[in-house]
């Protein structure tokens, strides 16, 4: 076993072959799971080799995904925590905000002042900002990473001894050893090349008895789809024509059903519209424009919405990602990549390159754009300060999802709902169940259509197991996988947000030192001895809905409260926790076209015998919202409505609650509290509450 501590060598050139020293833990991927483990593991007093595949550092946390994605700040511990508190130290000094003033920002992810001496974690930031953090994280505990240094993935490059990784062999002949190993690609190649199992794509429902799994071509119909007919052939009207690229052939499968399909990758752009930092949208060589048929026809079809979603970064730069039916995910490109060789790989990447330049190209250019689109996107370019090398471009595809082990644990959809929970937690996952788009098929319309997005949310965090990031005994002993770890796809979708990625590397490595020292399998690290040392780091392992600024808990509410999930639903309301405060879990949000009847959602209360009680109704509001919601009291003996209409897009009286006045309930009687949807914006249906008059 090792115990001294061993600093990585310096290459003496860029031909050099020299072996690193051995290191107690080697981790491959230099991911953010990465970092935070390699960083974990010197902490502890060991040595560590850090080894990333790419000439990127980071993943997509320097990559342009600078909009945090995790749902509830308050679940995220530990080096992750640091990390996102090193942020905010950054853009507590002044000197920081070059393109615009600090009080000209503001973002829904954060909270907190800006105060140098305490600073508290921010959740946005430039690519830049977040590579430098990590860069002086690894400095500080003495960690030079091994870059452009891929796993030789053919036969042999992984030596198996007893269960046991003895040695991995780089492409450039180098042979690296250690007591531990770690896995933290977003690829899973370690794991795979060391004979651990794994799936690809998404499991059939009946796999986990998961609800949200497998092929879905009509669960959140309205999200990233289509809403305009738009013809799927080269001549429109005409199949015989042939069917215009990206569009799948054949029929989909049975809903429910899996396939080998992953949802689709994009690059989160780093946008500016600061016109002294601005480089104009490059054209590809070989721009080819048939590559954006379904663009155009589909603006000529009448959608008009703008294509992509852009989250304000400091200094007037944008984290972008996907939105709506044609976007920066280029669906149905990818299913190849998980198991490819790295040259399939990189053409992959390349090709997705090529598309999402000639994308953007496309819409602040292309004659069929609309006038009003065109000259948005003109607008907006690529910052010449960030991705120098690149030319502004990020040098990370977004890997949403590739091999997924099977492991000793697979975190499911019933984990996500907390129906089914672990017991040894290493970490805590907070956000909706997300899968992005996986095919574009043709429909019963015979028009085009996109499969594969789902988002389903409304819940608590919840804890992921340790089990999740160990392989089966039988199959590695000495390997932890933090990010290609152990889930259904559904279940993934909830997992997979760099915040949680950090979590686990750092809970992995803790585990992987852990074993190293007593010379043990991980599967045998002592659950007791290990919580111990994770919560001394400061990792959150149990949700009890404190530091949430979101949540407030029905039954912290005197009176009686009757939350979204005891009412009754027609039309397609979908779970949200996005905006709060909300009761309990989340809400209900429903956008009426004002076609046939409203959606509507029905609370019923039980009136208590004696007191006095006002009818309160909970809706957190935004911008976003209806300025229409139309609500009806009734309690069995008079039926009555509460003014003509309740605008949700402002604060009522008591903030996210808003008291019926002139509305009375009878003490005894059972009432039920009708929402109906309005038009031009989301309807929000949360909880409705009996508040005692006297408190």
């Amino acid at each position: 076993m090792l115990t001294s501590v061993v600093l990585l060598a310096a290459l003496a050139s860029p031909g050099a072959a020299a072996d690193p020293p051995p290191a107690d833990v080697v981790i491959y991927g230099g991911t953010s799971g990465g970092v935070a483990a390699a960083v974990q593991v010197r902490r502890m007093g060991k040595s560590v080799t850090l080894i990333e595949p790419s000439s990127h550092l980071g993943g997509l946390t320097t990559g342009g995904l600078g909009a945090t994605d995790i749902g509830n700040k308050a679940a995220i511990g530990g080096i992750s925590r640091e990390f996102y508190t090193a942020v905010g130290r950054h853009y507590a000094q002044d000197k920081n905000w070059v393109h615009q003033k600090p009080e000209q920002y503001g973002s829904r992810r954060n909270s907190g002042d800006l105060d140098p001496n305490d600073p508290e974690p921010f959740w946005t930031f430039e690519p830049h900002v977040a590579m430098n953090i990590y860069k002086q994280m690894l400095a500080e505990v003495g960690v030079k990473p091994l870059m452009e240094a891929p796993l030789d993935r053919s036969e042999g490059g992984v030596t198996m001894r007893d269960g046991r990784i003895a040695a991995i062999r780089l492409k450039d002949g180098r042979t690296v050893r250690g007591e531990m190993f770690i896995d933290a690609t977003y690829e899973g190649d370690l794991m795979a090349a060391a004979g651990v199992s794994y799936h690809v794509g998404r499991e059939g429902e009946s796999v986990y008895g998961e609800s949200y799994n497998g092929v879905r071509p009509a669960l959140n119909y309205k999200n990233h789809r289509f809403v305009k007919p738009v013809d799927p052939y080269v001549t429109p009207g005409d199949p015989s024509s042939g069917i215009l690229p990206q569009v799948r052939s054949e029929p989909l499968p049975p809903a429910g059903s899996g396939d080998d399909g992953v949802q689709a990758y994009c690059f989160r752009l780093c946008a500016t519209d600061v016109a002294s930092n601005r480089l104009p949208w490059p054209k590809p060589d070989g721009y080819d424009e048939s590559l954006y048929e379904l663009l155009f026809r589909n603006f000529e079809a009448g959608d008009l919405r703008k294509p992509w979603n852009p989250v304000m970064m400091p200094n007037r730069k944008t984290d972008s990602n996907n939105n709506h039916a044609v976007s920066t995910d280029w669906i149905g490109q990818n299913h190849d990549y998980p198991e490819a060789t790295d040259e399939e790989r990189a053409a992959i990447i390349a090709a997705h390159e090529h598309y999402q330049k000639g994308l953007m190209w496309s819409l602040a250019n292309h004659p069929r754009v609309p006038e009003s689109i065109r000259g948005y996107f003109s607008s907006w370019g690529l910052p010449k300060d960030e991705f120098e090398a690149t030319g502004g471009w990020p040098p990370q595809l977004y890997i949403r999802e590739a091999r997924r082990m099977i492991g000793q644990r697979v975190m499911t959809q019933a984990d996500c709902l907390s129906k089914d929970v672990a017991e040894d937690p290493v970490g805590l996952a907070a956000y909706t169940m997300d899968s992005h788009n996986v095919w574009r098929f043709i429909d019963e319309n015979g028009h085009v259509q996109n499969e594969g997005d789902v988002q389903q949310g409304g819940f608590p965090p919840y804890p992921i197991g340790y089990g999740s990031i160990v392989p089966k005994r039988e199959e590695a002993t000495n390997l932890l996988v933090p990010v290609a770890m152990s889930a259904s796809h559904i279940a993934y979708g909830s997992i997979r947000m760099e915040p949680v990625f950090m979590v686990l590397g750092q809970s992995a490595a803790t585990a992987a030192v852990m074993a190293a020292e007593q010379d043990i399998p991980v599967q045998e690290v002592d659950y007791a001895a290990l919580r111990e040392r994770l919560l001394a780091d400061e990792q959150v392992l149990e949700w009890t809905g404190g530091g949430s600024v979101n949540q407030v808990e029905s039954k912290s509410l005197k009176g009686v409260v009757a939350d979204d999930e005891d009412a009754k639903f027609t039309g397609e309301w979908e779970r949200s926790a996005s905006i709060g405060p909300y009761v309990d879990r989340g809400y209900r949000a429903v956008e009426w076209d004002g076609k046939g009847e409203p959606p509507s959602a029905t609370f019923t209360l039980k009136v208590p015998e004696e007191g006095e009680y006002v009818l309160r109704v909970g809706a957190s509001p935004h911008t976003n919202r209806t300025r229409s919601a139309f609500i009806t009291v009734d309690d069995g003996v008079q039926r009555e409505t509460a003014g003509t209409a309740i605008d949700q897009t402002v604060q009522g009286g008591e903030g996210a609650w808003r008291t019926l006045d002139g509305i009375t309930v009878k003490p005894g009687s059972t009432v039920t509290v009708r929402i109906e949807a309005g038009r031009k914006g989301y309807t929000i249906a949360d909880a409705v509450w009996l508040a005692p008059v006297r408190d």
